[in-house]
């Protein structure tokens, strides 16, 4: 267990408190404001208020854990030990930086309630963040921090013990197309087909005829080769299925196909599935939808469905997290940049949603993921092996903090063709790894 003195308890102290040394570190934290019991105290302590006493763990705490105001603080860079920190402490603190502040800023992404300059699709850019500035999106930092934070308090107390890290993994998939030509209706079919003919893409259409006519197989049909791939580890794969109504950045097949709903609940029986709230739901004039296309899962299925991930990624603070968890929704895994890999909040373990707002803890709660297809090949131009290798960099950042490191896939990029030759192979590298090392 680990005491903690400060002179206020307040919420979000509570939080990040709870967060790092029970979350990730899986000891115990009991906050005292009882000065008195804090000095008689023999547990492994640490005193985060404006005034030492002994020689106790000290550390002067930045005051955004004790303010209830949502206004962006100062940072600048504090270099230690050859790295990089922020939200500087005084020089009689046991750490140059408080970690708890900044891990709070990450986690709660502060940044993004105040940042009003959003991207391509309405999004939070990764460029804009203090982790990208400070070149640091590719480290799990506060998992870093609160590894950091327990070496020091086993310095001080050597009698204090942590469980050693370990590695989680999940495999993920997006089903936006769930086939490239069949069983998108007759209408829908002949303008695709007059479109390419107007724009000369005579080898899309005569794959797309050959599929037709059953000479081939449709190319996003790859869910034999998934669950080859997946087999025997059936419980770390997760799919998010596209259910909205057809519109610009929506283009699944109809929710009432009867090929659709077979696939849907032959996957279901194997893995465990998710909705995958379409673009426009994360609209205001949208936002009925989502409760529409979580209960056509449900019917589909035939259970309420618990798990989400944003179409586009496209979150909002707070009103996304408030939405999601109005309607029933327990685990999120949108957090994580379509441009950029690593890590947006800075962190690899599944947390609870703090709503700044209303100034308290949810209980929904968020699975960062640290990689993307998309990202990957479209966004970042990598290769096969350039992507392997980054991939790799990643999942060894997330084992040596024992976090859980979680990807995105679609059945749309394993099809190894054009754009997409040799992605298989890195499917298939980050599985293999990925299993192997959360089956030691």
């Amino acid at each position: 267990m680990i005491l903690i003195y400060a002179e206020e308890s307040t919420p979000r102290l509570e939080y990040i408190a709870k967060l790092i040394f029970e979350n990730i570190l899986k000891t115990n934290v009991v906050i005292t404001i009882d000065a008195v019991e804090f000095k008689k105290s023999e547990l492994p302590k640490i005193n985060y208020s404006s005034v030492k006493f002994e020689n106790e763990l000290y550390l002067n705490p930045h005051n955004i854990l004790f303010s209830k105001e949502i206004i962006y603080p100062e940072i600048k860079p504090v270099l230690y030990e050859g790295e990089t920190y922020f939200f500087e402490t005084s020089a009689d603190s046991f750490l140059p930086f408080d970690p708890l502040a900044a891990s709070f800023f990450l986690v709660t992404r502060f940044e993004e309630y105040i940042e009003t300059d959003r991207g391509k699709y309405n999004c939070y850019q990764a460029e804009k963040s203090v982790l990208s500035k400070y070149n640091l999106l590719k480290k799990p930092v506060v998992n870093i921090w609160a590894r950091l934070l327990a070496k020091k308090i086993k310095e001080h107390y050597p009698a204090f013990i942590i469980p050693n890290p370990e590695f989680r993994f999940l495999s993920t998939i997006d089903i936006d197309n769930a086939w490239a030509f069949k069983n998108k209706g007759i209408v829908r079919s002949i303008a695709a087909c007059v479109k390419d003919i107007v724009t000369c893409n005579w080898n899309n259409n005569s794959i797309r005829i050959g599929t037709w006519l059953n000479k081939h197989p449709d190319p996003y049909d790859n869910y034999n080769y998934i669950n080859n791939v997946f087999k025997g580890n059936d419980e770390k794969a997760i799919f998010f299925f596209l259910l909205g109504d057809y519109k610009k950045y929506d283009k699944n097949i109809s929710s009432k196909n009867r090929n659709f709903r077979k696939l849907i609940r032959k996957i279901s029986q194997k893995y465990e599935v998710g909705i995958h709230p379409s673009y426009f739901s994360s609209t205001e004039m949208g936002k009925k939808n989502l409760e529409i296309e979580i209960k056509r899962l449900e019917n589909i299925i035939g259970k309420y469905p618990i798990r989400s991930r944003q179409h586009f990624l496209r979150l909002f603070f707070p009103q996304t997290c408030q939405r999601l968890w109005d309607q029933g929704i327990n685990e999120d895994y949108s957090m994580g940049y379509s441009a950029q890999t690593g890590f947006r909040a800075g962190i690899c373990s599944p947390y609870n949603f703090y709503d700044l707002k209303k100034e308290e803890e949810t209980k929904l709660l968020i699975f960062p993921f640290q990689i993307m297809d998309v990202t990957l090949r479209e966004y970042l131009g990598l290769e096969k092996d350039e992507a392997i290798t980054e991939i790799d960099l990643l999942m060894n950042e997330v084992r040596k903090v024992g976090g859980t490191f979680i990807s995105i896939w679609h059945n749309e990029s394993l099809t190894n063709n054009r754009n997409w030759k040799g992605y298989r192979e890195v499917f298939e590298f980050m599985n293999k790894k990925g299993f192997k090392l959360a089956n030691e």
